[in-house]
């Protein structure tokens, strides 16, 4: 495997070549998306890349401390679920109550691609066009019932 060196260098050239490809995608209502740290406007909700050898991942984490808040939002997510998963194009993996090691409890609904190596330096342009095609589409959804949510938690 990589050293902490190797590993900083390995993530810096991957995220970097990334953030250079989302450079040219912003929305009408927004100019210079930070695409790396999505901007859901809600306060414990984080929609997140992750990327190993296992393959790629977006996940949507509600990290609301308020088990009843969580559970409002979670609800709600639930009756946008046949129009966010059209908007993804797949259906993704919904959890509930997953325990951080921290030692609270959140809800994640992730979308996955296996098939995809992080570590394979030949395999980074498909993941690229893969979580570009994916957040995209999430911010596309985001859009339209971002003030769906918003205003559930305000």
């Amino acid at each position: 495997m990589l050293n902490p060196e190797e590993r900083k260098a390995f993530n810096s050239e991957f995220w970097g070549e990334f953030r250079l490809m989302m450079r040219r995608h912003n929305s009408k209502e927004q100019r210079g998306i930070n695409w790396l740290h999505y901007p859901t406007h809600i306060k414990h909700v984080y929609l997140r890349m992750h990327c190993d050898n296992l393959g790629s991942a977006i996940r949507l984490d509600f990290q609301f401390k308020d088990a009843s808040i969580r559970e409002i939002v979670w609800e709600q997510m639930t009756e946008l679920k046949a129009v966010l998963e059209q908007a993804m194009g797949n259906d993704g993996i919904w959890t509930r109550n997953i325990s951080a090691p921290e030692g609270f409890l959140f809800d994640r609904i992730e979308w996955r691609n296996d098939a995809l190596n992080y570590y394979q330096k030949e395999q980074w342009p498909a993941i690229h066009a893969w979580l570009k095609e994916k957040l995209l589409a999430f911010h596309r959804f985001y859009l339209e019932f971002s003030e769906v949510l918003i205003l559930l938690v305000d």
